[in-house]
């Protein structure tokens, strides 16, 4: 291979593709991911990515797309610094850290964020594309780059990141050259534009514009228009005119966009096709706030009279008609169409180019309606059937002018595109907006018909005349979009005297020939007949001049013209009459119709028509011509010299407008008034006050931008040399005047125009020196100073009224003047003048005022001369000390001293970069130490106050951050030697001690609550910056004025400490928690801040020294909080101080107990608040033991503490891991383990933390249970005692429970609730019993006693009623290395909710681990997988492995008692595994039929504090075929006796379960039955093989033999139950069963069911059914076959008396043929579960066997007397079916036994008596406590678990058998070895020995089976036979089972 060479060129690239890490060597790239390269090799680079600098690899280079960078090299490092522009790199970072959050947010399922999101980035790369492609102009780059920083600074605010401030440019501060200051109103600039732009997205009004503020911004606005279509039947040519109309003032507002359409529906102009675009401009804020608009089109029919005239007949053309529709007995009516654009302009509604809106046309439905009057009413009306008739409009609201629209939407707006100016001037007039317009519109007139019949048809023609009546061309524009014309026609209505056009044409004449031009109406007839319309002549004539006789311009508004009549010829002749008036004067009275008077004699020819009228309205639009008569007079003052005091008085009442039209000319005039009487003050004062008044009127809004053009003038065309002297002297007077206490009101119109009059001064007295070379200069320094002096004097007057808004308008304006002033007056005479200034008001006069006014002089360029400033911060500094420290005039003072701030930044920053320039002298650096005095005097003045006040303001006052944004100021520019002085500057100790505890809080409360909003990220470093400056600099002032014994503080250093600690950890600097990118940056600016401070706290610690141990144990937490920084170094020089605290502690007390309770109190807060990791415990673990090596005397001290740490640690930290997880699983297992932990470190307040911790855990997911058992851990550690509580007492249980007995009590009665919720109500009543104890013999509160006794009733009734399904568990295995370490490759038992199916626990339990792979096999999985770095899951059911129970020997308990014991309290599980071995038999799989029976022992019973436990041990044993098969015969006949037990408690039962059971085992279709089991294990070759099996052989013949019987009794009750649909099943069934019975019978002999009944109690008992599981199924701990051991015989024992006394069966208790009074109860409710039942004096052997009990049930104990559940009598309940007792077949038909006689009432009672006193299940209360339900001994073993829950529904009702109801025969028992006994009534073989066997104790009977081995005992009987020595027991008459 090549060797690997250094790059040249390729040093930086971007990934194109992902490569993943296939090797070691391989560096693994994502997509869009930018690396360094540093070595290339065919094909392959090698170098690292810039995201993890610390990931070296190699990678392919196909996959790199390579960049343009700059390489920087620091040593033998190098670094690459891309080449783009710097807003594409700022993009290119926005995007990739953007893409992360995106996909967060998909996977969040923040959909409607997830999409605005995309928008923007896909909006953000094609802007990026168009920066990189750099074929944009500079202009259309800013603007780019202005849109681009607003949608990433948007962004980053709705995703929360970092906000970026930047400068005007749009490019990003460098906060190392600017200032705080700066930074401060950057920040909130910014967030204030982002926050505007957040509400207005989220404004309904706003969101579809996305325009912002932007309107409101904007002086001028824009609609555009494009007209997309135009659907109506017309006929003729037309004309289309739009425009906007106000329907509240009725009139239009804008000139009219006129569109030619032909009479083939397209434009006359086939060019603008598809181009009919306008845009309405000069619209203002006024327009868009008006309260409605309308865009209306009115057309206008161009041709004949009327569309119906046929052409047979010539007729008349040309006519403009209003347009109308063709219809039977109508004329053509006018037709509109109008469209409300009000929401659309004021942004309420969408407005988009590419939408289309459709304006319907209104028709009109009379013939005498006017256009005006259709508007109106097509605004006010409904909607209309158009018949698709109309237009199709886009509009879209533009902002700015016409020139800015061309430049931002050239798209939409160019050249092409007609431009309609709004009627009138717009709000704003903008410089060089030349107009010389004049809108006429033609209102109405009134016409009478004369001769003629009817009205007349009355055309107007406009025209443009000269003066000698010549029709000037090209005069009138119709409107936007046409050309001008010569004369204009209005619209012809038909035959109206009354005629209304409203129809408004725009006049444009040239500024020369308006004074002789007017306008010319005239007013002809016009016939539909194209011969008589030719004949029709002009019948009147009006006109009107443009300029009056006054000069001025013609008025806007109405104006009733004169109508003439006359020769036609005469009528256009103007000789004849210009002369005449034009106008009706308003008080001319009207005469009557049909009058009619001569003129004159001179013009007898012409007459006016008094009966006609004639009205039009006119607005001017120019910038040429005023209307203002007293205007003209000034500018034409020359022509009346006598006027010009008037003119110039009367100059203030002229309209602003039309002084602004002619700014520069009346500027002009005012001087030339002044310069033309200087050698007079006549005019002086008059000429100072019109330009007072013209320079008001530009600060006005209106006019706002003409404050350039006045600017412009000044410079430019003002030349008036002698102005300034004249401007000063009535300036100087008129505030000498108000100075001593004179009115002058035109004072404070002065000083609004004070700036610009200095401006003019200043230009006088400049083109004066320079045309006079400087003369009179100290003549105009002095008249300056004089000016001052007097305003100086103004400020020292105390009265009110006009001297106080006097002196307030001073020190508003007096600062503009300033920029023009500092450069003639010496720098120190301003500074005294301006310091008098501001010094001479009183001072509580004008605060506010008097400190803006020192914040505009600081912004002025006088403050930054040295001179000038020294004097000013001699008073401004004192004035904001004093009101900082009074609170007044915050905001105020705050803006003062920012600017100060400021200020002396700026000249700071530029001295020190001239003193570090090449050849810098000592003025350089003289200039330096002044600006730093200045800061010296700032800092000393305003430090201490600036720090309390930010004390003393709330958190939620806003200029708290600006105070601590002026303090982070003045830090800043503090250097060492102002730290120095400013120390020394405090006169006292004392005081010293005062500012630095001060500070100290003051900075710890910053940094823990900032004042700045968290994605303030730069204001937030830079004020890290400085505090981290201050801190170290304060920190060498304590170690040298604070440390010494005389001069310790320790409150002091110990504030410092807090401070130092708080300082390191706080958030803004955990760059672990930031992006990479963010990370970077700030390491690349400011460095890891975090290092710094350790490293002094570890100094100044080293420095205390013997005083450190003061510092013990109040520092732990905080050092604890700084080593737990993820940072190495840091770690690595702060551990070593935890060493340093126990030496000390050790050397004064011999032990470091105070630290280490702390440090591990500590540890628990902070690990668990989110701090400490893996790589810490290590880091702790090496250098504590390191450092204890080296002390001997500690070593072994040191060894245990950093054990108990560590251990700690690793519990904390697997706590912490799982704290947040969905699944609260596994943080209760490691909560547990914390709380086992500090109970044996004995830490009883950190164990009672865990402990609530743990019960809030499981109450939260319902586990009350468990919730139970924790609580029960905090009342055993308390006594019944009246001692105080020592441990804290969290949870519900409040202070008043102050003594032991009081909590103890709280928490049972807490404890009892939960175990109720959980349906643990044994363990409820126990602790219900300790209670009573103690309500009973110790408090004597026998109310309490009553209540808890009640509950524990309550509880009892429970018990047997209310359904209690068992749990299943769960076995969980987790391997491999991906786990935790308390989870790693171990195997725990899970126990599972009610119902809880396992495939939902899989799902329950994979959810914390996604990445987790299931193990399919129940297998230990090897090495493989334990030692694999993945997660592999292992989940199966495991059955409780029930325990014996002494107890429950022998009696007959009911199956809602035993079942809680099979299924609670088990610390035993087993899981059985089938496997093949040896030869296999395809014919009879059960042959070689294998189990393999795992046996788990977990370190606590189930349940417990939690709902799983880990496994502590693990066996295994294997169950042989054999034993297999007696496993299974034994479940399938507890099945069927449960079945049979359900229905016969419960009749209503459906038989499907019982059906499938009996058919499948009479009728074996698929399985073949125990036929298998005699082929495999009856067959004479296998007990040749297995000779040691035949004891088992014959139990499994037994329990074949037993079935049959179960069999009988089930069939019988199907019988019974059976429809007839199911009948030939059911006769089926008996067939099948017939043939197996005698099958069975004749085989292994016959066994028959006996019946018995309670008599004294109506509930029926369960049947135990309890073969000789134990040795089947469990050999607890043995790891062989139970059946390698033989038992020792028991010791000899006297049978129980049931056994060893004749029972006479009592007959009346036996069933009576054909009848069922007996039931067979299952002992889960009709579950596959064995009851155990044990007689209370049955022998117990080693491993329990069967025994039958066949005795009269009166004379047994029962069951209720046995528990202590004994109750009144009841009435007999149905019997119960029990094997019966089988005997010797010779003896069964002769023997008889009488019946027993039945006891008395009185003996009952009493024996029911004595056996409930002597007989209790829960025990006695009188007795020490008894042992609790937890404690006895745990379940191992049980086999079968609730199949069915609905089997469970009886369960409440269901209890066992109350007696055992059979007796003995007088031979004595005959175990078999199966346990089983039954009466052998035939067999094809000799049948085994006689057995006389009653099921109720089935148990029993199995025990003395195996203890009698396998030997059948007989004694002599009557016959001869040896029996026991007991009488003989009567033979009871005993049912056989078929006979029932």
């Amino acid at each position: 291979m090549a060797p690997w060479l250094p790059t040249k060129e390729e040093k930086y690239g971007v990934a194109v593709w992902n490569f993943p890490r296939t090797s070691e060597h391989h560096l693994a790239l994502h997509i869009g991911e930018t690396v360094h390269i540093l070595q290339a090799s065919e094909g392959w680079y090698r170098g690292y990515s810039l995201r993890n600098r610390a990931a070296w690899g190699i990678f392919p280079a196909s996959l790199i797309h390579l960049k343009g960078a700059l390489v920087e090299r620091r040593g033998v490092e190098e670094s690459v610094v891309p080449t783009e522009m710097p807003m594409v790199q700022e993009i290119t970072i926005t995007l990739r850290e953007w893409a992360t959050i995106w996909k967060q947010l998909y996977v969040a399922g923040h959909m409607e964020l997830y999409d605005r999101v995309r928008q923007m980035m896909c909006e953000l790369m094609e802007r990026r594309s168009q920066l990189l492609s750099g074929t944009l102009p500079k202009d259309e780059l800013l603007q780019l780059k202005k849109e681009v920083t607003g949608k990433i600074d948007y962004g980053n605010k709705i995703l929360k990141l970092d906000l970026v401030v930047r400068d005007e440019d749009e490019n990003i501060l460098d906060p190392d050259r600017t200032s705080v200051i700066s930074l401060f109103h950057a920040h909130k600039k910014a967030a204030q534009t982002i926050m505007q732009r957040i509400q207005e997205e989220m404004s309904p009004q706003q969101s579809a514009l996305g325009c912002g503020a932007r309107p409101a911004a904007s002086p001028c606005h824009s609609l555009y228009l494009c007209v997309r279509n135009f659907v109506c039947s017309i006929g003729e040519e037309a004309q289309l005119l739009l425009a906007l109309y106000d329907p509240v003032q009725q009139r239009l507002v804008s000139e009219n966009y006129v569109i030619r359409w032909a009479s083939t529906g397209v434009p006359q102009d086939i060019e603008l096709l598809n181009n009919l675009r306008v845009i309405f401009t000069d619209l203002g804020s006024k327009d868009l706030q008006r309260e409605r608009l309308f865009l209306v089109c009115q057309i206008i029919r161009v041709g004949r009279m009327d569309l119906r005239e046929s052409h047979s007949r010539k007729l008349s053309t040309g006519l403009r008609r209003p347009f109308g529709i063709s219809a039977t007995q109508c004329h053509h009516l006018c037709a509109t169409a109008v469209m409300d654009i009000t929401d659309i302009i004021k942004g309420k509604c969408e407005s988009d180019e590419d939408k289309q809106h459709f304006i319907p046309v209104h028709l009109a439905t009379a013939d005498n309606d006017f256009l005006h009057n259709m508007i109106r009413k097509a605004v006010e009306g409904k909607d209309i059937n158009h018949k698709g008739q109309g237009f199709w409009v886009s509009l879209k609201v533009l902002w700015g002018d016409v020139s800015h629209v061309w430049k931002q939407h050239p798209h939409l707006v160019d050249r092409s595109t007609v431009v309609a100016r709004k009627l009138g001037y717009p709000e704003v007039i903008m410089p060089g907006d030349v107009r010389n317009d004049i809108y006429l519109t033609l209102v109405q007139g009134e016409f009478d018909k004369g001769s003629k019949k009817t009205q007349k048809n009355v055309e107007v023609t406009v025209c443009v005349c000269d003066e000698e009546g010549h029709v000037l061309q090209n005069m009138i524009y119709p409107g936007a979009g046409v050309g001008p014309t010569g004369e204009y026609r209005s619209v012809v209505y038909y035959q109206q005297r009354h005629q209304r056009w409203m129809e408004t044409v725009k006049i444009a004449v040239p500024i020369e020939d308006v004074h002789r031009t007017h306008l010319r109406f005239t007013f002809r007839h016009r016939s539909s007949s194209d011969s008589k319309d030719k004949s029709e002549r002009i019948f009147s004539m009006a006109f009107v001049k443009l300029v009056q006789a006054d000069g001025t311009t013609l008025h806007d508004g109405e104006h009733d013209l004169v109508l003439y009549k006359g020769d036609s010829r005469k009528l256009e002749d103007a000789s004849a009459y210009l002369a005449l008036p034009s106008v009706r004067s308003p008080p001319e009275p009207r005469l009557l119709s049909g009058s009619s008077f001569r003129v004159s004699s001179g013009t007898s020819s012409l007459t006016v028509s008094a009966r006609d009228s004639f009205q039009i309205s006119t607005v001017i639009c120019s910038t040429k011509l005023t209307q203002n008569v007293n205007l003209l007079g000034l500018l034409k003052w020359r022509s009346k010299p006598s006027l010009l005091s008037e003119n110039l008085q009367k100059l203030m009442t002229v309209d602003g407008g039309e002084v602004i039209k002619f700014l520069q000319d009346t500027l002009d005039a005012l001087f030339s008034i002044m310069m033309e009487h200087s050698d007079t003050d006549v005019y002086d004062t008059l000429v100072f006050d019109a330009l007072v008044f013209i320079v008001g009127l530009v600060a006005d809004r209106k006019f706002q931008h003409f404050n350039t053009i006045l600017e412009a003038y000044i410079r430019q065309h003002f030349s008036a040399t002698l102005s300034y002297k004249k401007l000063l002297s009535v300036l100087t007077q008129y505030v000498e005047q108000v100075s001593r206490g004179e009115p002058c009101d035109l004072l404070l119109r002065t000083f609004k125009a004070l700036e610009y009059i200095f401006k003019f001064i200043v230009r006088s007295r400049h083109l004066f020196a320079q045309l006079y070379e400087g003369k009179e200069a100290a003549e105009f320094q002095s008249s300056l100073q004089r000016f001052f002096l007097c305003l100086n004097q103004l400020m020292q007057s105390p009265m009110e009224g006009p001297t106080l808004l006097s002196q307030g308008a001073a020190l508003k304006y007096l600062p503009s003047i300033l920029e023009d002033v500092c450069g003639i007056l010496d720098s120190s005479v301003l500074g005294a003048l301006l310091r008098d200034f501001i010094g001479n008001l009183p001072p509580q006069r004008l605060l506010r005022q008097k400190l803006q006014s020192l914040s505009d002089i600081v912004h002025s360029k006088a403050f930054q001369s040295y001179e000038c400033r020294e004097l000013l911060l001699q008073a401004a500094v004192p004035l904001l000390q004093d009101l900082v420290e009074k609170g007044e005039e915050e905001e105020a003072c705050i803006e003062l001293l920012s600017s100060i701030l400021e200020v002396l930044y700026e000249a700071q920053k530029r001295t020190e970069e001239l003193e570090a320039q090449p050849g810098a002298g000592e003025t350089q650096h003289q200039d330096l130490v002044q600006v730093k005095q200045h800061v010296r005097l700032v800092l000393e003045r305003l430090l201490h106050p600036l720090t309390r006040r930010v004390i003393v303001l709330d958190r939620e006052n806003s200029l708290r951050s600006h105070y601590v944004a002026c303090m982070a100021a003045i830090l800043s520019q503090m250097d060492m030697e102002h730290y120095r002085s400013y120390i020394k500057a405090f006169p006292s100790r004392a005081e010293l001690m005062d500012f630095l505890m001060e500070t100290f809080i003051l900075f710890k409360d910053l940094i823990g609550k900032t004042v700045y909003p968290s994605d303030w990220m730069v204001m937030n470093m830079v004020q890290n910056r400085e505090f981290l400056r201050t801190i170290n600099q304060f920190a060498s002032t304590l170690a040298e004025m604070f440390l010494s014994d005389d001069s310790f503080e320790l409150q002091l250093w110990n504030n410092y400490f807090h401070l130092a600690v708080a300082f390191l950890t706080q958030d803004s600097l955990q760059l672990e928690n930031f992006s990479q990118a963010k990370r970077s940056s700030i390491l690349a600016k400011y460095g890891d801040m975090r290092a710094t401070i350790g490293v002094s706290i570890r100094d100044m610690w080293y420095n205390l020294g013997p005083r450190k141990i003061e510092f013990i144990p109040g520092m732990v937490g905080p050092i604890l909080e700084m080593t737990l920084v993820p940072e190495p170094e840091l770690r690595k020089a702060t551990i070593p101080i935890f060493f340093d605290m126990m030496l000390c502690e050790y050397q004064l007390t011999r032990s470091f107990a105070r630290f280490e309770d702390e440090i591990l109190r500590q540890l628990d807060t902070e690990v668990e608040g989110g701090r400490g990791d893996e790589q810490y415990k290590q880091l702790f673990e090496s250098i504590l033991l390191s450092c204890c090596q080296g002390h001997p005397e500690l070593a072994e001290l040191g060894q245990s503490f950093v054990a108990l740490v560590t251990g700690l640690l690793e519990r904390l930290l697997d706590y912490r891991a799982v704290r947040n997880d969905e699944n609260k699983t596994y943080s209760m297992s490691c909560t547990v383990n914390l709380l086992n932990f500090y109970k044996e470190i004995g830490r009883q307040a950190m164990y009672m933390r865990y402990l609530y911790k743990l019960r809030d855990l499981h109450i939260s997911y319902e586990n009350y249970t468990e919730g139970a058992y924790t609580l029960l851990l905090h009342a055993r550690l308390l006594k019944w005692s009246n001692e105080a509580t020592t441990a804290p007492v969290q949870g519900t249980h409040g202070p008043a429970l102050r003594t032991q007995r009081q909590l103890k009590e709280a928490l049972y009665n807490q404890i009892i609730h939960y175990f109720d919720q959980g349906k643990m109500w044994e363990e409820a009543i126990h602790i219900c019993k300790e209670l009573a104890e103690q309500y009973e013999s110790e408090v004597f509160d026998y109310e309490l006693l009553s209540d808890i006794l009640q509950r524990e009733a309550g509880f009892y009734e429970k018990i047997l009623k209310v359904l209690r399904p068992s749990p299943d568990y769960f076995a969980v295995g987790y391997y491999g290395q991906g786990f935790p370490p308390f989870l790693r490759n171990k195997v725990f038992i899970y126990r599972g909710k009610e119902y809880e199916r396992r495939e939902d626990f899989e799902l329950q339990l994979l959810s914390p681990f996604p990445s987790a792979e299931r193990l399919k096999s129940t297998c230990p999985p090897g090495q493989d997988i334990t030692g694999s770095p993945g997660q592999f899951i292992q989940c199966f059911t495991v059955q409780p492995a029930e325990d014996t129970r002494s107890r429950f020997k022998g009696r007959s308990i009911p199956e809602q008692i035993t079942n809680f014991y099979r299924a609670n309290h088990v610390q035993r599980f087993y899981y059985s595994r089938p496997f093949k071995k040896g030869p296999k038999d395809p014919h009879n799989e059960f042959a070689n039929m294998w189990i393999e029976r795992t046996t788990f022992l977990t370190a606590y019973p189930l349940p417990g504090i939690l709902r799983w436990f880990a496994v502590t041990s693990t066996t295994t044993t294997i169950i042989s075929p054999l034993e297999n098969a007696i496993e299974t015969m034994v479940k399938t006949n507890e099945k069927i006796m449960s079945e049979i037990n359900r229905h016969q408690q419960d009749s209503g039962l459906p038989i499907n379960l019982l059906s499938m059971l009996i058919s499948g085992i009479v009728d074996p279709a698929v399985m073949g039955g125990f036929t298998k089991y005699e082929m495999a294990f009856f067959q004479e070759s296998y007990l040749r093989e297995h000779p040691e099996d035949e004891e088992n052989i014959e139990k499994l013949k037994d329990l074949i033999a037993w079935q049959v019987p179960l069999l009988a009794e089930g069939i019988r009750l199907h019988g019974q139950k059976v429809t007839e649909d199911l009948r030939p099943f059911h006769e089926r069934m008996e067939q099948c069963f017939v043939q197996l019975r005698a099958k069975v019978e004749s085989q292994y002999g016959v066994r028959e069911m006996v019946c018995f009944e309670d008599q004294r109690s109506g509930r029926p008992r369960s049947m135990a059914w309890g073969p000789d599981w134990d040795r089947l199924s469990h050999c607890g701990d043995r790891q062989v076959p139970w059946w390698e051991h033989r038992p020792e015989p028991p010791p000899p024992s006297p049978l129980p008396a049931a056994l060893s006394r004749p029972q006479p069966l009592c007959p009346d208790q036996c069933p009576a043929p054909g009848t069922s009074r007996g039931s067979i109860l299952p002992p889960h409710g009709g579950m596959e579960q064995r009851h155990p039942v044990c007689s209370p004096q049955a022998p117990l052997a080693p491993e329990p066997s069967m025994l039958t009990l066949l005795a009269c049930p009166s004379q047994a104990p029962t069951a209720e007397k046995v528990l202590g559940l004994a109750g009144p009598r009841h009435s007999p309940a149905p019997c119960s079916l029990l094997p019966a007792r089988p005997s010797p077949a010779p003896m069964l038909p002769s023997t008889e036994i009488p019946p027993t006689p039945k006891p008395t009432e009185s003996e009952e009672r009493r024996t029911e008596h004595r056996e409930n006193c002597s007989s209790t299940f829960f025990g006695h209360r009188r007795h020490d406590r008894c042992q609790s339900i937890s404690e006895l001994p745990e379940p191992k073993d049980e086999k079968q678990r609730l199949s069915h829950v609905s089997d469970s529904s009886s369960a409440g009702k269901l209890l066992g058998p109350s007696r055992a109801g059979a007796q003995l025969s007088p031979t004595g028992p005959s175990p078999s070895p199966t346990g089983f006994g039954g009466r052998v009534k035939s067999a094809s073989k000799a049948p085994p020995l006689p057995r006389k066997i009653s099921s109720a104790v089935y148990e029993t009977f199995l025990e003395l089976s195996d203890a009698a081995g396998g030997k059948v005992t007989t004694s002599p009987t009557a016959g001869g036979n040896k029996g026991p020595k007991s009488p003989p027991l009567p033979t009871p008459k005993f049912k056989r089972l078929s006979q029932l």
